[in-house]
């Protein structure tokens, strides 16, 4: 998801997607996120990311906890996401700075994220991005990200 360089199948797909809220056809058409099992939904009026539970998501299986990787990844799509459907870029944001976060550990269970766009130029934009699973008042995991959203 890191290619900053135009691909016009993407850049279709993101425009159509933006213009349906079909969110599943972007997910599924990156294989990482499905591989992930991280989906952009429509959650009560507000675009946010899920990824479903799998047992391969689990880090610490004593306890048993997420992965920090498996959280970094949903942070990380979370804000992808948001940039590509929020915004008027034709490519995969890349990103440039990227920093996680880890305020408690994630249970085995569904868990969300909602990325927010703090400041957006014509070459780079910064996004925060929260993840929680049963209250989102209490995140599990937070960042703060860089993108590089065109070359100069």
């Amino acid at each position: 998801m890191s290619d900053t360089k135009p691909s016009s199948a993407i850049a279709e797909l993101v425009l159509d997607v933006r213009k349906t809220r079909e969110y599943s056809r972007l997910t599924d058409a990156i294989p990482y996120t499905r591989f992930m099992g991280i989906g952009v939904e429509n959650l009560a009026g507000e675009m946010m990311c899920r990824m479903r539970y799998q047992p391969m998501l689990i880090g610490n299986s004593f306890l048993p906890a997420l992965h920090g990787g498996t959280l970094g990844a949903l942070l990380e799509s979370a804000s992808i996401f948001e940039l590509l459907l929020k915004t008027e870029t034709p490519r995969v944001p890349k990103v440039i700075s990227l920093t996680v976060d880890f305020l408690r550990s994630g249970k085995p269970q569904d868990t969300f994220a909602r990325a927010i766009i703090t400041r957006q130029g014509r070459r780079v934009a910064n996004v925060r991005v929260d993840a929680w699973q049963d209250d989102r008042t209490r995140p599990i995991a937070s960042a703060h990200a860089l993108f590089l959203l065109a070359e100069p």
